[in-house]
């Protein structure tokens, strides 16, 4: 098998991805698992004895899910501003 440069396996894996996605007809259905799992995540470091009450649980898990997203926002706004620097320099 021929070696590919991490520029080719790239592209190959994007045009692979793109390609199961016009095929899939419920979006929703195919990405519920991962979303499953990301909660059960954060209700985890929420409540990692699973001594709370289950609405509070799932009240704090959201907390930390929105905490989480608001973090990656930031890291991505700040490589956004060190890459602006880095190309006007």
């Amino acid at each position: 098998m021929e070696k590919l440069s991490p520029e080719l396996r790239s592209l190959r894996a994007r045009a692979a991805a793109n390609s199961s996605w016009a095929r899939t007809w419920d979006r929703a259905a195919r990405t519920q698992p991962a979303r499953a799992a990301m909660l059960r995540r954060f209700e985890q470091q929420v409540d990692p004895d699973g001594v709370l009450d289950p609405a509070e649980r799932a009240r704090r898990a959201e907390y930390a899910r929105k905490a989480h997203m608001q973090l990656l926002a930031l890291r991505s706004a700040q490589v956004r501003r060190e890459r602006r620097r880095g190309s006007s320099a």
